[in-house]
């Protein structure tokens, strides 16, 4: 039994079927291809850094896409690189292998840039809440009757 039933949840819940999404969604990665290996850092309160293992590409065999809280990052060797090597390769441990990982991003986490460096491709992400939808302390007012009451007394004692 793979499949997960969601919906004893949903009679009595509204507006979570986006959750449902998203489970699935983390199951399905989980079975799913190894390749490229990654890992995942909090390098802040708020900040992360993916970093993916991408020997044998360039900065142009590689895509990273962000859309609908889903991170995509594609690479597609060139089939020039292939070519070149005119039979000299007697051995390729290197996967040069077309890929593709998706990854479910939090509410809030944007990209704030991408880098390839000695085979590792790093994605800085950061949590952004905005303004709106953080919390804020709300004053306690006093009932307006008893505002009145304090102000009359001083003038009573004072008479």
């Amino acid at each position: 039994m793979n499949a997960l039933d969601f919906s004893p949840l949903f009679r009595s819940a509204i507006g979570f079927d986006r959750m449902a999404r998203l489970v699935e969604n983390a199951r399905a990665a989980a079975e799913g291809p190894s390749y490229p290996p990654y890992n995942i850092e909090k390098t802040g309160e708020d900040s992360y850094v993916l970093t993916m293992a991408v020997a044998g590409f360039g900065p142009d065999d590689i895509e990273v896409t962000a859309h609908d809280n889903t991170l995509t990052v594609s690479g597609k060797a060139a089939p020039a690189a292939a070519a070149q090597d005119n039979g000299r390769v007697l051995y390729r441990g290197i996967a040069g292998r077309a890929f593709e990982r998706r990854f479910v991003l939090a509410d809030h986490i944007v990209i704030e840039g991408a880098q390839l460096e000695h085979g590792l491709l790093h994605v800085a992400l950061k949590r952004q809440v905005p303004e709106a939808l953080k919390p804020r302390r709300i004053e306690i007012q006093a009932p307006k009757a008893q505002r009145v009451l304090e102000n009359e007394a001083p003038q009573a004692q004072a008479a």
